[in-house]
């Protein structure tokens, strides 16, 4: 029964390890309620009565493992400053190993700001530098991760295009984790997307996958292509409402959504990501490791805001569609 196969998967999350290492953000939400416009432009004054912070970019992916019940270390760059102590005290909160993060005087903890007025968001404030990290903390960097993947079944690499994942670290990270014969699953940007070779998974969505396939010829040509060029074990490409395309080996396959409804996308692919690693080194074939990353993913989705998967959540998702 796909109960019983599904449930016999997830039951070896928790002795998995999962290295997350990426570009690092805090969400942080203003909260409150505009009646007047300023005297001084004409712009709303909204009167903020809530602060809200929450762990976003790579830390996501790392909160979705965590709240799946793995043990997970985060490697990325945070600043010296006090977002980055906010960042630090979410990390404990969720049991996520934050003892590798790299600390920079001179590159600001990523903040992205969003005012919400009457429960609609205003504007968002970015505040980060996204050039390459410097040579001195590129190099703090790979020392870290040299001591902190050793103990971990796999390693996830979570592109923002904020600097942290560059061609040196890139190279570095994935020559590493080859020698100790550790896979590597990648959720690239464009920027970078013929540096991740040999993977374990390439995982790009359509708008990623179609900007640098240029010739854009068909989805299932351009994919085996890439997939070829970049020797990678398993390419997923996702597909928003549309599903997920997978290519294993020579075989390709069109996945569709498992979402009963839709409240908000948003951390969606970050959720996939996480419940496709647990489940493929779980002993879970590529399909249907697809097929419990579309629960975990649907599910979130029925949530407002980025909300991380639950064990009771997937479980519960798993329930539904075995009764159908």
């Amino acid at each position: 029964m796909l109960k019983d196969r599904f449930n016999e998967v997830i039951s070896k999350f928790k002795s998995k390890k999962i290295l997350v290492i990426g570009d690092l953000m805090l969400d942080t939400y203003l909260i409150g309620q505009s009646n007047r416009i300023s005297p001084e432009a004409p712009v709303p004054i909204i009167e903020v009565n809530k602060v809200e912070h929450n762990l976003g970019g790579a830390a996501n992916v790392a909160l979705n493992l965590s709240s799946l019940g793995c043990k997970v270390s985060l490697v990325g760059l945070i600043g010296d400053d006090p977002e980055g102590q906010v960042f630090r005290a979410l990390l404990d909160k969720s049991n996520i190993d934050f003892t590798s993060l790299v600390e920079s005087e001179n590159r600001p903890t990523t903040v992205k700001s969003r005012i919400i007025s009457h429960d609609q968001q205003v504007i968002r404030t970015d505040r980060e530098i996204t050039f390459d990290l410097s040579d001195e903390s590129n190099n703090e960097l790979i020392t870290i991760t040299s001591s902190a993947i050793e103990n971990v079944d796999a390693v996830i690499l979570e592109d923002y295009n904020k600097g942290v994942l560059n061609p040196f670290s890139i190279s570095k990270i994935i020559n590493i984790a080859k020698k100790l014969n550790k896979p590597i699953y990648v959720d690239p940007k464009v920027k970078n997307f013929d540096l991740y070779k040999d993977v374990r998974l390439f995982k790009p969505n359509l708008s990623e996958f179609r900007t640098f396939c240029k010739e854009n010829t068909s989805l299932r040509k351009d994919g085996f292509e890439l997939k070829k060029n970049l020797n990678a074990d398993i390419l997923m490409v996702t597909r928003s409402a549309e599903g997920v395309s997978l290519f294993v080996d020579t075989d390709y396959h069109d996945i569709p959504t498992k979402a009963r409804k839709v409240h908000d996308v948003s951390g969606a692919g970050d959720t996939v990501i996480a419940t496709f690693t647990l489940s493929d080194l779980s002993g879970a074939t590529p399909e249907e490791s697809v097929v419990l990353s579309n629960f975990a993913a649907g599910r979130v989705c029925e949530e407002l805001g980025v909300v991380p998967i639950s064990l009771a959540m997937l479980n519960e998702m798993i329930e539904h569609h075995n009764n159908l």
